[in-house]
């Protein structure tokens, strides 16, 4: 399995159009990605749904964990945390 963890970029956190950019992102992986706040691993949303997202509550500057398996999982990441990592509300 692969994990990621990346630092919220966005100042109004994970909500409104940096999840909604950020959903569409995950649902385009060829794999099925996972997302939750660092400091509560155990409570994993899946990362292509927007009230996933949004549930999370994730602020500017917090640290969440992403997770994937299969073929492209490493990849998909990858893209996923430079998302996160970026102003979306620019």
């Amino acid at each position: 399995m692969a994990e990621r963890t990346a630092t919220i970029g966005s100042k109004a956190g994970l909500h409104a159009r940096p999840a909604a950019v950020f959903a569409e992102a995950a649902g385009q992986q060829p794999v099925e990605v996972s997302i939750a706040k660092a400091d509560s691993p155990e409570e994993k949303f899946e990362a292509g749904s927007i009230l996933g997202l949004m549930g999370i509550g994730a602020e500017h500057g917090e640290k969440v964990v992403l997770t994937a398996e299969g073929d492209g999982a490493e990849e998909s990441l990858d893209k996923l945390v430079e998302i996160l990592e970026t102003e979306q509300d620019d």
